[in-house]
């Protein structure tokens, strides 16, 4: 654990009955950062946010936000953090704006230059009431408030829901914006792509648990990558069959297929040796990644 870090989770856990919603999760998260919190719906994201934030007891463990406890300083806390819920509920009666205006007075006040701007960005609607509003544009006034007093962490659970591709583009850069200014964000999600384009650190949890915690760079060094070559003379299988790395390979006559994970040094030095004339190569999303933690957790 870094002395800089800005959220720490020791052993939390919260069980709902015979129900392990969250076991003894370790957390430590830096200023600055912005650490995507991946898992499919059910996964226990939404209850480690509510834990952290002592919207709900946790069973067990503790939780720290900017090195006060969530529980015993959980009203010094509010004060200093913008959250977007994963279950969204606003005052359907008011209006976007009387709705920032509330949020905004309950902080003391709001520069509402900055809410304009974050309302324009985001093509946030504050004149009608939220009631009246689709989906999507009530989670652009939820982001609004959010994000609107710049608060030193940003907890947004799944908050790009409804949200059309140009908008979330817009939101990923706002995002992008406070951790530059030095903002802590945690952004819970089950779209790996989401967090793929902010994040640079990423945890996945499965079933309440922690699978692992790693950096985008060492996610992405994991993908499996699709490589094809075309050589200037028949080449045989089980040449690249035997490298390091490879997972599957297929050859045609005078073109091979390999799937490689990792380092692609040694199927270099073997296509060269082979006598290569072309070769393309196709990486693998992420998501398969993400995917291939869930299946090996599962086997364990």
């Amino acid at each position: 654990m870094s002395s800089s870090s800005t959220i720490v989770t020791a052993g939390l856990t919260k069980h709902y009955g015979d129900v392990k919603a969250v076991v003894d999760l370790d957390l430590a998260i830096d200023a600055g950062e912005v650490f995507g919190f991946l898992g499919p719906n059910g996964s226990g994201k939404t209850t480690t946010i509510r834990t952290m934030l002592d919207l709900i007891r946790p069973t067990a463990g503790t939780a720290s936000i900017l090195g006060l406890d969530s529980h015993r300083d959980a009203v010094e806390i509010r004060q200093h953090i913008g959250y977007v819920p994963g279950e969204l509920a606003l005052y359907r009666n008011l209006t976007g704006k009387e709705l920032i205006t509330y949020f905004a007075n309950l902080r003391g006040g709001v520069d509402w230059t900055r809410v304009n701007l974050l309302a324009e960005r985001l093509d946030a609607v504050l004149d009608k009431k939220v009631g009246e509003l689709s989906t999507g544009n009530r989670q652009k006034v939820a982001l609004v408030q959010a994000f609107m007093s710049k608060p030193s962490v940003l907890v947004l659970d799944e908050p790009s829901i409804g949200l059309d591709p140009l908008v979330q583009q817009q939101f990923q850069a706002i995002i992008r914006e406070a951790a530059e200014e030095g903002a802590t964000v945690f952004l819970s999600s089950h779209t790996l792509s989401e967090v793929e384009r902010v994040a640079s650190r990423v945890g996945i949890i499965r079933t309440g648990r922690l699978i692992v915690v790693e950096t985008m760079e060492a996610l992405k060094e994991k993908a499996v990558r699709t490589v094809t070559m075309q050589f200037d003379q028949p080449v045989g299988e089980a040449e690249f069959a035997a490298v390091a790395g490879v997972r599957d390979a297929s050859v045609d006559g005078t073109q091979a297929t390999v799937a490689v994970e990792g380092s692609m040094a040694q199927l270099l030095q073997l296509a060269s040796s082979l006598g290569v004339v072309e070769m393309s190569s196709n990486e693998s999303d992420l998501e398969e990644i993400f995917l291939t933690y869930y299946r090996e957790d599962a086997a364990q």
